[in-house]
C-alpha cells in the first residue's frame, strides 16, 4: 500500500482535503446538482407509480423531497469541519439565505405543480446554500482563528 499525501484523502469525487472537507465549490455544486438530479427523478417515478395506481394525481408530490441527497452532502461537509462558531453561524446563514430564495422560487412558479415549483425551489436553495457556505466557512475559520 502507498501512503497518501497530508493534504488529501484516497481519490474520488467530491475531491476531499485530509480532514474530509469538500476542497472546491465546483465538487460541491457538481455533487449537489447530481444529487437534485437522482432526488428529482426519484420523485417523479414515485408519483408517477402512485398516480398509476390511482392514490392521486401525478404531479402532487412535493418537489422540495429532492433537495434530501445535496442536505446530506451539506450535513457531511459540516461534520468535516472542526467544532466551533465559524461553522455553525456558516450554516445557519447559509441556510437562511437558501431558504429564502427556495421560497421566492416557489413562489414564482406558484402556478406549476407542487412536484415542478417545489423542485425549482430545492434548485435554489441548493445553489444558494452552496455558494454561501463554502466561502463562508472557510473565511469566517480563518478570521476567527
Amino acid at each position: 500500500m502507498t501512503e497518501q499525501s497530508g493534504s488529501e484523502q484516497q481519490g474520488g469525487f467530491p475531491r476531499r482535503d485530509a480532514e474530509g472537507r469538500i476542497r472546491t465549490l465546483g465538487d460541491l455544486l457538481g455533487v449537489c446538482l447530481a444529487g437534485l438530479v437522482i432526488g428529482a427523478l426519484a420523485l417523479v417515478l414515485f408519483d408517477w407509480g402512485f398516480a398509476s395506481i390511482g392514490a392521486g394525481d401525478f404531479g402532487h408530490t412535493n418537489g422540495w423531497l429532492a433537495v434530501i441527497l445535496p442536505a446530506w452532502l451539506f450535513w457531511d461537509d459540516f461534520r468535516a469541519w472542526e467544532f466551533g462558531a465559524a461553522r455553525v453561524v456558516t450554516a445557519v446563514v447559509a441556510a437562511a439565505v437558501g431558504v429564502i430564495v427556495g421560497l421566492l422560487v416557489a413562489g414564482l412558479a406558484a402556478g406549476l405543480p407542487p412536484l415542478l415549483s417545489g423542485t425549482l425551489a430545492a434548485v435554489g436553495f441548493t445553489v444558494v446554500y452552496a455558494t454561501v457556505w463554502f466561502p463562508g466557512v472557510r473565511w469566517l475559520t480563518r478570521r476567527t482563528g
